[in-house]
């Protein structure tokens, strides 16, 4: 066993929310290491939050949107080209309010709603599997409750 293989496995804990609207989604567009990307209003759970906090948060800070979670569609493991693993738990959520006013996060160009169809037409533009994997999965009509996720402080 080498030294890397004897690190302890510390996976990246990403929240991502699908958020509809009218049969479209809520999108972003990003600047990532040089292509414009499409994701869904996504980022990292911070110290201190819970995974529902950190969905609400990072929808809020990419997109401008209030939201509400309705539903838990699911957690995805995915390591990226460069290695590093992700654990991403996804996320349903209806708009309440838009703050245009509000700048978003360094590097979201801006975001969109865009059709389900059209996502998938632009595959080669999504910044991860993960999108796709996570709006198929919600196009299923896969949701849980949000009372899975437990959070014991």
């Amino acid at each position: 066993m080498n030294a890397l293989q004897s690190q302890r496995w510390a996976p990246h804990v990403t929240v991502a929310t699908v958020v509809s609207r009218a049969g479209q989604l809520l999108l972003v567009e990003e600047d990532k290491g040089g292509r414009r990307v499409l994701n869904q209003p996504a980022g990292h759970l911070d110290p201190g939050e819970t995974l529902l906090q950190a969905a609400v948060r990072e929808t809020r800070e990419e997109t401008g949107w209030d939201v509400r979670l309705t539903g838990f569609i699911g957690s995805y493991q995915w390591t990226a080209d460069d290695g590093t693993p992700f654990l991403r738990f996804a996320f349903e959520a209806e708009p309440l309010q838009h703050h245009p006013e509000q700048a978003l996060d360094a590097g979201i160009v801006q975001a969109l709603w865009l059709t389900p169809s059209v996502l998938q037409a632009d595959m080669a533009r999504l910044r991860s599997p993960l999108v796709w994997h996570t709006v198929s999965d919600w196009l299923a009509g896969q949701r849980f409750p949000l009372s899975m996720l437990r959070h014991i402080p």
